[in-house]
């Protein structure tokens, strides 16, 4: 109805695809149905992709194209460059030249409803957005920090006045913001010093242990924790911290000889994602045979760059007295590492 209603009775002339992925590219078949002339743009893999998704021959309709490639529409003028896994295989990006629009898929995207306006500049974005689009970064292009520094490099970033994602708000002033947000983490920095502790929990034990440990660090003068229970917390909200602070403390009990389902399930997630340049501790509990935190460091060293801090603390069903100096321990080295990231 939307495009019908720009178009005010003209064909469509040309539907450029920048992202195959459904939730985007859900009404293509409509679309070329109802504009059987329409010239569908888009890259060699997009067209494998439409093939998987759709029955339609549109081979007589597809007009490929390559990096660097343009289309002049009269008034205006088309640049495409490819952006391969920023997040799918056939991501491309498409530049106005005119006007210096950048119609960039899913990269500088973000979650979240927009509050009345669909411009960044319209909304506090730090206090309205900025959790949001990194959470989106970390769980949806985070995995690809080396494809998202390949593109930025390509991009003729001097010329783009205004950046249009699929997802969440248009970007028309204080570009340089969102663009040095992914400058950053796509190289698997943290923003800030501060330390996420993730518990898993049967019986209440285990968080009993880690909230123990997080006292000792507020004790210490560390003021940026965050805290989640694994089993109730979604996963995507854990990993954007994760992206944001420079620590990481993970505690889990053993489970049937294994790791408790939740934290594998949070770790396999992580390393997915690609997670890196962390410095991690480890805390486990268990009531016969101790596999935890064994399991957890497997896990954590299929990951590049992680550092341990300090000597695991494992507690037998629940902490008790006569382990206060390993806990005691294990929050001073925490603190040193804090201190020495600062």
């Amino acid at each position: 109805e939307n495009i019908l209603a720009v178009l005010g009775g003209r064909p469509l002339d040309y539907l450029v695809i920048n992202h195959m992925e459904p939730d985007h590219c859900g009404n293509i078949e409509t679309i070329v149905r109802m504009f059987p002339k329409v010239t569908v743009v888009g890259n060699k893999k997009t067209f494998e992709f439409f093939k998987q998704y759709y029955s339609l021959d549109i081979s007589q309709n597809a007009l490929v194209v390559k990096e660097g490639d343009t289309i002049n529409l009269g008034q205006h003028t088309l640049k495409f460059h490819m952006a391969p896994m920023v997040h799918w295989p056939e991501v491309m990006f498409t530049i106005e030249q005119k006007n210096g629009i950048l119609f960039s898929a899913d990269a500088f995207g973000s979650f979240g409803a927009h509050p009345g306006t669909i411009f960044a500049d319209e909304t506090d974005y730090d206090r309205t957005f900025l959790d949001e689009t990194r959470r989106y970064y970390a769980n949806i292009v985070g995995r690809y920090g080396s494809q998202v520094q390949t593109v930025l490099k390509r991009l003729p970033l001097e010329s783009i006045t205004m950046i249009c994602p699929l997802h969440g708000p248009i970007w028309r002033k204080d570009i340089q913001y969102i663009l040095d947000k992914y400058a950053l983490w796509s190289t698997y920095t943290p923003e800030q010093n501060g330390v996420v502790l993730v518990y898993a929990s049967m019986y209440g034990n285990t968080e009993n242990a880690m909230n123990a440990l997080a006292n000792k660090l507020a004790e210490r003068g560390i003021p940026d924790l965050r805290m989640y229970d694994v089993s109730k917390t979604h996963p995507s909200y854990i990993i954007s911290d994760i992206w944001k602070y420079s620590h990481i403390v993970l505690a889990s009990p053993t489970y049937n000889m294994h790791l408790y389902f939740p934290m594998e399930s949070l770790l396999r997630e992580m390393a997915a994602l690609n997670v890196q340049n962390r410095s991690v501790a480890l805390l486990g509990n268990h009531t016969w045979s101790s596999a935890a935190i064994k399991l957890m460091s497997g896990l954590l060293g299929t990951m590049k760059d992680i550092r341990f801090i300090g000597e695991p603390l494992d507690i037998h069903s629940s902490l008790k007295a006569e382990q206060e100096k390993e806990l005691d321990a294990l929050a001073d080295a925490i603190t040193q590492s804090y201190i020495t990231h600062v």
